[in-house]
């Protein structure tokens, strides 16, 4: 195999969780691609096997708490972690020049210019949500808000499963900006995140999120226009974490020798 056609050397972080796992398993059934290290936390149940175990798969690379052997052969990292996990990756990725793709959600805005700060000397692909159907339903969304924006009241419902720890989800806060901006609208101004009691009527200025969780739901999304007499719903289910696997791939692929710089996946899909 030339150098021109090798495959693309992909290391993922928290290998031994449920999203980790799938990564993992994406990578290897990708011919374009390798599995070049796998990453955990240092109490991680996998460390030290070898990555593909759960997948009765032998790979050759063993899971690691070591971030600097984990990415030492890699081009590019894949994270689904948590933020301040994230953030100590992208530090060592910054240093080895190894790019990243960010599916981790929950970030506050200092961690977020964080991020922007490495992405000045590596290519990052970072987006809530990397399923590549959701972000199409981004872009239907934007011309749904505009068209309209007299007259319908907007509500965000989101369910994911139990062990979800941030709400509302990275997603349904992304479709948020995209129809506030549609709108002129600045959200950290007219995001309602819950209603108890007697809340009086509602203000048709906001934007409403409510937020289910509960037993294995992967994700589901539905931005709701509400008007009189009729209603218009935008929703997107997702059955699987393979979406988010394949999609993760197709942002690694679009990295590779790409310049420094910050990127999404409207730019991984020539959305923008």
């Amino acid at each position: 195999m030339t150098a021109a056609s090798a495959p693309l050397r992909v290391a993922i972080a928290g290998a031994s969780g449920r999203m980790g796992r799938m990564l993992v398993e994406a990578v290897l059934g990708a011919a374009d691609c390798t599995l070049a290290g796998a990453l955990d936390r240092p109490n991680g149940p996998m460390l030290g096997q070898d990555a593909g175990a759960a997948l009765g798969r032998a790979t050759g690379v063993a899971v690691t708490a070591d971030l600097a052997a984990g990415l030492a052969q890699a081009q590019v990292l894949i994270d689904f972690t948590r933020p301040e996990g994230t953030l100590a990756h992208l530090q060592v990725c910054r240093a080895h020049g190894v790019a990243a793709v960010i599916g981790t959600t929950g970030f506050t805005p200092a961690q977020k210019a964080e991020i922007g700060e490495h992405a000045r000397h590596i290519g990052i692909v970072m987006a809530p949500n990397m399923s590549v159907g959701v972000n199409v339903v981004m872009k239907l969304l934007d011309q749904a808000a505009r068209a309209l924006s007299q007259g319908y009241d907007i509500e965000i419902v989101e369910a994911h499963h139990r062990h979800k720890v941030d709400a509302p989800s990275g997603t349904a806060l992304q479709m948020g900006e995209v129809v506030a901006q549609a709108l002129g609208r600045d959200l950290s101004q007219c995001a309602v995140y819950g209603r108890e009691g007697v809340t009086g009527e509602r203000d048709p200025s906001t934007i409403g999120f409510a937020t289910v969780r509960g037993g294995d739901i992967v994700g589901d999304h539905t931005v709701l226009f509400a008007g009189i007499g009729e209603r218009i719903e935008i929703t997107h289910r997702s059955s699987s974490r393979v979406t988010y696997a394949q999609g993760s791939l197709r942002a690694a692929r679009f990295l590779a020798g790409r310049a420094p710089g910050l990127y999404d996946m409207n730019d991984v899909l020539g959305l923008r």
